[in-house]
């Protein structure tokens, strides 16, 4: 009796753990269905560069026993993150001891209650292969589009040469230590104006949509000559422009000074043609990419590299090529393509009468061939009233290849103008 007894009761427990189980499932199954079409939305990358003896800030040498933090800010939000670190560019195998995200509370020190470990594989330390990319874990931190946020590294092994974005016109700051978790600044000793590893911030997005902007191009897009810290680049513009229009959409930034559409170099980056594909085809969430490059193949032509790689001529005919397959790789991978008018350079280093037409030959080919699906005129919006060759004064930043914060803000609105307004998409 008494076994029979445990048999039944042994058969009761056993009905309900089923129960209990195939009900776990159902709900399981359920959210599943709901959250299926939610995905990962790129709010920010940065564009990595190989790292050279002449790599400026600390590129060349890379960190032993040292805490990196950097500083960047976001262009749409979402309730989970995570951060993408690349070793690209490295030589061995980036073991990182220890990683955290926080909200900045200005320089490198973070709100305190907002620091939050980085992992990846639920392990607080990991590694990335040499050559590669990795995701971290998601991170439960809620952020709002234009957060200020940082990312802290602690190094603890010699890393060798950093793969890096050398014109970060951001301030990145250096410890000695594991420093990760310390709310203030007071460890953070030296400085730097480059982003090391540091490749990407997603947002996990409910309701999904490929509507970020790519900003691509050499260093007016990276935006040298900018004000330090202050957001002031024209893609971080056009972010704000749009919000204030109610249009709000992540707009990142693949811009490297010194890139060229044709031509790869150590020290300046891989050419647009040789990083479409990592830098923008592949970025979560990418609807748009709109392709401002070209200045350099110019006027770089028949220079030297800095690192020394032979010189190369780039005629119109070559530059226009390097459009054209841009055009036709984005467009296979369903990304809408716009294309933008070489800004005046006269007046600069750059210049030469035989650049000029092959700037006026190139410009008149993006206006007219109707290859892209819409065209900007920057050309014309940037250039002086009384002299169409040269930046515009109260654009120019002074050395009448670059644009001043006002030139970037200008550039910002008429992308919005053009695209955007009234638009709605």
């Amino acid at each position: 009796m008494a076994i029979q007894n445990i048999a039944r009761i042994g058969t009761r427990y056993l009905v309900i753990t089923i129960a209990s189980i195939i009900a776990v499932l159902a709900v399981t199954l359920s959210v599943a269905r709901s959250v299926v079409l939610a995905e990962w939305q790129a709010v920010w990358v940065s564009a990595q560069q190989r790292p050279t003896v002449e790599s400026t800030g600390w590129a060349a040498q890379g960190f032993t026993n040292q805490t990196v933090r950097q500083v960047i800010r976001v262009s749409a939000g979402g309730d989970a993150i995570r951060v993408r670190l690349s070793n690209v560019y490295g030589d061995r195998p980036l073991e990182v001891a220890g990683a955290t995200i926080a909200r900045s509370a200005g320089g490198a020190a973070v709100v305190p209650d907002t620091v939050r470990p980085l992992t990846m594989g639920l392990g607080s330390s990991f590694r990335i292969a040499a050559g590669a990319e990795a995701a971290t874990d998601p991170v439960l931190l809620p952020i709002a589009p234009f957060d200020s946020l940082t990312v802290t590294l602690y190094l603890a092994d010699p890393t060798g040469p950093a793969t890096h974005h050398a014109q970060a016109l951001a301030t990145s700051y250096l410890a000695d230590g594991d420093r990760r978790a310390d709310s203030v600044a007071d460890a953070f000793t030296e400085t730097s104006r480059s982003w090391y590893y540091l490749s990407g911030v997603d947002a996990f997005a409910m309701t999904p949509r490929r509507d970020a902007v790519v900003a691509f191009g050499d260093s007016i897009t990276d935006g040298y000559a900018s004000s330090t810290d202050t957001n002031s680049r024209y893609p971080d513009l056009l972010a704000d422009q749009l919000a204030a229009q109610g249009l709000s959409r992540p707009v990142l930034n693949a811009g490297i000074s010194g890139n060229r559409v044709t031509v790869d170099s150590a020290l300046l980056g891989d050419s647009a043609l040789s990083r479409l594909h990592r830098d923008v085809l592949t970025q979560p969430g990418v609807g748009t990419v709109l392709i401002l490059a070209g200045i350099n193949d110019i006027g770089l032509s028949d220079s030297e590299d800095p690192i020394g790689a032979p010189r190369t001529t780039v005629s119109a005919g070559r530059l226009i090529d390097g459009y054209r397959e841009l055009i036709r790789q984005s467009r296979a991978a369903g990304v809408e393509v716009i294309g933008a008018t070489m800004l005046p350079f006269h007046g600069s280093p750059y210049y030469s009468e035989e650049g000029e037409r092959i700037r006026q030959t190139v410009n008149t080919w993006i206006r007219t061939a109707g290859a892209y699906d819409a065209v900007i005129d920057l050309d014309m919006v940037m250039s002086a009233p009384n002299d169409p060759r040269r930046l515009n004064p109260a654009f120019d930043s002074g050395d009448h290849l670059h644009p001043s914060d006002a030139g970037y803000r200008a550039m910002a609105a008429a992308v919005v103008a053009r695209l955007f307004d009234g638009r709605g998409r």
